[in-house]
């Protein structure tokens, strides 16, 4: 299979229109085959070593979480994406572990939340974007529980997301409490548990 053919397959075994210059190596092709497809417009760089189908539909949520890999999905972002609001982010909010700094972080329109290692892994899932790629974010109640520390978050979103989740038949008290106690916002959890249950 000549060099021509083997860049078209790849092109076009591309499920969400992107390709990586990892993806490119283990195909057994020179990088440089990238700039070519640059120059021709095929496609187009979005960071580093991450370059998308020019005629793909960009997925912001799934190509930002390639370009930072660490990044969480988290706060009002997170309630939008499980369905907790209705409100969507005019920025998205991702969490990073402390310590983690990619120079190109303050130029993206997106809000940095930075947590201690042990807070940071506790409440990952995957779901799907609204594009259908895997990105992860924070649980329902991890989230509940980093709405409410510090400031930054609606007060209308905060009590909507609250009175949704104490209806819900999916709710988990109990992890939403040793969230609450880990994170340290046990007594703003029961005041709202108080009211609304």
């Amino acid at each position: 299979m000549g060099k021509k053919e083997k860049i078209d397959k790849l092109l076009n075994t591309l499920e969400n229109g992107i390709i990586t210059a990892s993806q490119v190596s283990e195909a057994g092709l020179h990088r440089s085959v990238l700039q070519n497809l640059v120059e021709s417009g095929e496609i187009y760089r979005y960071g580093r070593g991450i370059y998308v189908k020019s005629n793909a539909w960009e997925d912001d949520l799934y190509l930002l979480q390639c370009k930072y890999g660490r990044g969480i999905y988290s706060h009002d972002t997170a309630l939008y994406l499980l369905g907790y609001s209705d409100r969507t982010p005019a920025k998205y909010t991702m969490t990073f572990p402390k310590g983690y700094n990619a120079p190109s972080l303050h130029k993206e329109n997106i809000i940095v939340k930075r947590v201690i290692p042990k807070n940071y892994q506790s409440g990952i899932i995957e779901i799907e974007s609204l594009s259908g790629n895997p990105i992860r974010v924070y649980d329902l109640e991890r989230t509940l529980c980093d709405i409410l520390r510090g400031s930054g978050s609606d007060i209308q979103i905060v009590g909507e997301a609250m009175k949704r989740y104490a209806t819900s038949k999916d709710r988990n008290i109990h992890k939403l409490m040793q969230y609450a106690k880990q994170l340290r916002v046990k007594p703003k959890v029961l005041r709202y548990m108080e009211v609304l249950l």
